[in-house]
């Protein structure tokens, strides 16, 4: 090769576009300039699928090869392949031709990413049973099944799979064609219901199938719902195109139709048009009030189905079918959503989707406390507390604590949209302090100024757990009640408390006692609170050194 030639060839490897892309054509173009090495006959090449690969700046050809190709294959042989010299230097912008049998292959497991209800997972290596959880890997023989549940799984080229109650899925090829980014998956639907959104697959060697017990379907890129059952099978196209039919007799069918499939009788592929989707009156992008109504021109069809998805899971929020042309949108968390509404024929098949995406921002408002009054008093141990609520779709929990920091909560309530609560346990004589925390979204949250609440009684006797020996300390335990400040303690060397020896007031329930070896001492407590509660005394405990 000249000086010219070789300037054109840099020339044109610098300036030539970054290709990926896949051939099944019978006489393909070569990639490189052949010089005098013999040309591969036509015949080599027929009917045999090829990924065609565009080096990149910065690539080596051996690199990429060792990348891409199989074991037992080698570099020198994809240049042989391509009609090239093994000497010849192959420089970036060639395009290069690997037949696909020459691609490494490796599994690559598809990852649950949602889940809500009962779901199981049937393992395809030990034939375990467990319940399916989040961020579980599906691996090739694995099974999914769903009872009253739903879960949505991404495969490894980012499609996913919706699946819906009562299905049964099995996940039987999951291959990745080493780092060219085509996969080849191929799943069972043996019984229920399953949306898909799959990435558009590379022609002549990505692959997406999904079969049942009476048909197959065969996507090239695409939205669709499959459906199956003992009585057939049945495909709605919303974007797209799939292939569907019995196995050897499939039609491609577009986006706006659908077909089934009978095994009760011989009519052969059924094909339909899909009802058009609702004209949906515009909801604003964020929503910050619920229940908000969604509403839509009134059509001829006797029912709507309705779906609510989490945009980023995927997860199924809620699936419902619903009569006349609005509905109520509430109790959902903050975050990003897509509605789907479609219309529903007379078989019970829906039709295209009309798609609204939308943001909940629900902010939480601190609610009104009405009683008791602040500084009030209660001679009941359950006392009710009464607030109002100043947000929308809100939930409310009351708290209870010793003091203002509300650090350690001594009673609560359910969360609730209610007004009103009872405390979750009696409440012993003592202060208290009380507030009611609001919650919107799942996310905002706000609470009310706290107020104090005297229950009145006596408090409890403090009892003593525990007593440790060390030398001659003495270290003493006892129990903590929960509206005490404080603990006075006193120690006598008499069961009656009549000549007290020692006496303290302590914050803590553990104390310190240094004592005179060989003689007998009592020690008692009770509690003191800031309020004009009566306490008494605990029960005496004796104490001896020896």
């Amino acid at each position: 090769m000249g000086k010219t030639g070789l300037l054109h060839r840099i020339f044109r490897a610098l300036c030539s576009p970054v290709l990926l892309a896949l051939a099944l054509s019978a006489h393909g173009e070569l990639s490189v300039t052949q010089g005098s090495a013999t040309p591969v006959s036509d015949s080599a090449w027929n009917s045999v699928p090829e990924w065609v690969y565009t080096l990149r700046p910065g690539e080596s050809f051996s690199g990429v090869m060792q990348d891409l190709l199989a074991p037992g294959f080698t570099s020198g042989r994809v240049l042989q392949h391509n009609g090239i010299e093994t000497r010849t230097l192959v420089s970036e912008g060639d395009r290069i031709r690997i037949p696909l049998a020459w691609l490494k292959r490796q599994p690559d497991p598809a990852r649950v990413t949602s889940i809500s209800g009962a779901v199981h997972f049937i393992s395809g290596a030990d034939g375990r049973k467990l319940p399916l959880t989040r961020d579980t890997l599906i691996r090739v023989g694995d099974e999914v099944l769903s009872s009253s549940g739903t879960a949505t799984i991404e495969l490894a080229d980012g499609s996913k799979v919706r699946l819906s109650p009562s299905s049964h899925m099995v996940f039987n090829r999951l291959t990745q064609y080493g780092k060219s980014g085509m996969v080849d998956t191929r799943l069972r639907l043996n019984k229920g219901e399953v949306h898909t959104r799959v990435k558009p697959v590379i022609e002549g060697g990505a692959r997406f199938e999904i079969s049942t017990p009476s048909a197959v379907a065969a996507v090239r890129g695409t939205a669709f719902a499959i459906q199956t059952s003992p009585e057939g099978t049945n495909l709605q196209v919303t974007d797209g195109v799939v292939d569907f039919g019995a196995p050897g007799k499939t039609r491609r069918i577009p986006a706006g139709y659908s077909a089934s499939v009978s095994t009760q009788s011989n009519s052969g592929l059924n094909i339909r048009r899909l009802p058009p989707a609702p004209e949906v009156n515009p909801l604003p992008p964020t929503l910050n009030r619920l229940p908000t109504e969604l509403t839509w021109t009134p059509s001829a069809a006797p029912r709507h189905q309705l779906d609510i998805f989490e945009a980023k899971s995927g997860r199924w929020v809620e699936s419902r079918q619903v009569k006349g042309d609005n509905f109520d949108i509430s109790l959902l968390d903050n975050g990003d959503y897509e509605i789907h509404l479609a219309a529903l024929n007379r078989y019970g098949i829906a039709g295209m989707p009309a798609i609204m995406p939308v943001e909940i921002d629900l902010q939480a408002q601190a609610a009104d406390l009405v009683s008791p009054v602040n500084g009030g008093t209660a001679n009941d141990d359950m006392p009710e507390f009464q607030w109002s609520l100043n947000g929308n779709n809100e939930v409310a929990r009351l708290e209870i604590a010793g003091d203002d920091s509300f650090r350690e909560l001594i009673a609560t309530s359910e969360w609730a949209p209610e007004t009103s609560a009872l405390p979750s346990k009696p409440l012993s004589p003592g202060q208290y302090y009380w507030r009611v925390v609001t919650e919107a979204g799942g996310t905002s949250v706000a609470s009310s100024k706290p107020r104090t609440l005297l229950v009145n009684g006596s408090l409890p006797p403090v009892r003593i757990i525990s007593v440790n020996y060390v030398d001659s300390q003495v270290r003493v335990f006892w129990g903590k009640v929960d509206t005490a400040k404080e603990y006075r303690l006193q120690l006598s060397e008499e069961p009656g408390f009549n000549n007290i020896i020692k006496e303290a007031t302590l914050a803590d329930t553990t104390a310190a006692l240094r004592l005179i070896p060989g003689r007998r001492y009592f020690v008692r407590l009770k509690a003191l609170s800031e309020g004009p509660l009566t306490s008494r005394w605990g029960p005496g405990r004796e104490l001896y050194l020896e």
